[in-house]
């Protein structure tokens, strides 16, 4: 007889197939190596200098309008008169004396001429009177003239003698409005501004040229007040301009006052010759306030992140960081700066590939001279 098993046999295949898995992943496990823990990177091969205080020569950088040192305004002292002629413009160069505008004169030549045979009939009288009055005198010492007689030839010469002066002074008055027509340069320098035209009736008091004073011109540079405080007076500088050139100078005068707004002050500085600077130019001003102790690196250590500037420092541990500085000056391959401390030392030449906190070896130190 035969008997059929049933429920059995699944149930140990499914068995069979558990342990079987479980030895594979057990062989597995028991073949794979153990991870090995990750290596530090190679410290950077770097070059240092030691930051450095230095004398070093402080340069403060500026802008400013160029404007005339002294403006003179020229005008007519006499008016009503036409301009015959304009003999000078913008830009030239005159000298003191020398005749701008000719104004007509012909009116007052002929007053001029009137007041002259005026003054020589009042002489004329004059001396009638001066001989009547020497005539009067002999008489009366002689007893043939009466005082009375003598005291009226006193007054007509006296009369005469004031008629002769009044004369002459209205002539003197004609003659020097006759000079004025010929209106002069006050002083020499550079004419700045003309208004007049030849053919324009000019008014007394109108101004018709400006003229600058010796051709003297300057620059109101404009300076923080953070270091207004270095610009003295005298110090030397040099001004510059894209299209005119530079020049030297020297500052004239700092002004007390300070903007409110935008925190600049005022330097006055001189330019030593006028070039081809002329009023209303901008222009760019270096003043050298002379050799200040500071602290100096080379300018090879400096980058720039985020537009500002910043050095690496290396600490005791070998371990850079990235340190925010304030550069004063900047004078060929030195810069002056602040937010650093002498002794300390700045990476060099492989500072651009660096990190925060990356480990360097120092392989050289370089002077920052």
């Amino acid at each position: 007889m035969l008997y059929r098993i049933t429920g059995r046999r699944p149930a140990l295949s499914a068995l069979v197939l558990v342990l079987g898995v479980s030895a594979i992943a057990l062989s597995g496990c028991g073949d794979k190596k153990p991870q090995k823990a990750k290596a530090p990177a190679p410290a950077a091969t770097v070059s240092v200098a030691t930051v450095a205080s230095q004398p070093i020569a402080r340069l403060i950088n500026a802008t400013g309008t160029i404007s005339p040192w002294e403006e003179v305004p020229v005008g007519a002292e006499t008016g009503g008169l036409t301009a015959l002629s304009v003999n000078a413009e913008e830009g030239q160069v005159v000298q003191a004396g020398q005749v701008l505008v000719k104004l007509n004169d012909a009116l007052i030549s002929a007053q001029l001429r009137q007041q002259e045979a005026a003054v020589a009939s009042a002489r004329a009288t004059l001396a009638e009177a001066q001989a009547a009055l020497g005539r009067a005198r002999e008489l009366q010492a002689k007893g043939y003239l009466s005082q009375a007689s003598l005291d009226t030839a006193t007054a007509r010469q006296g009369t005469a003698a004031a008629n002769l002066a009044a004369a002459e002074a209205a002539r003197g008055e004609t003659t020097a409005r006759l000079a004025q027509t010929s209106i002069r340069a006050p002083v020499g320098g550079l004419i700045s501004r003309r208004s007049v035209t030849k053919g324009q009736i000019v008014s007394a008091g109108s101004e018709l040229f400006r003229i600058v004073r010796d051709s003297r011109l300057e620059v109101d540079a404009e300076i923080p007040e953070t270091e207004l405080g270095a610009v003295k007076a005298g110090m030397p500088a040099t001004i510059y301009s894209d299209k005119v050139g530079e020049t030297s100078g020297s500052v004239r005068i700092v002004t007390s006052e300070v903007n409110a707004t935008s925190r600049l002050g005022v330097a006055r500085v001189a330019l030593s010759s006028m070039g081809g600077f002329r009023p209303g130019m901008f222009a760019r001003v270096r003043i050298d306030a002379g050799d200040q102790p500071a602290l100096v690196v080379p300018s090879a250590s400096v980058l720039y992140r985020e537009n500002r500037p910043g050095v690496f420092v290396v600490d005791n541990a070998k371990k850079v960081h990235f340190r925010r500085i304030q550069i004063l000056t900047s004078t060929g391959d030195r810069v002056a700066a602040t937010g650093l401390t002498a002794g300390e030392q700045v990476v060099v030449e492989g500072a651009g590939f660096l990190g925060e906190g990356d480990l360097v070896r120092v392989s050289a130190i370089v002077a920052a001279r």
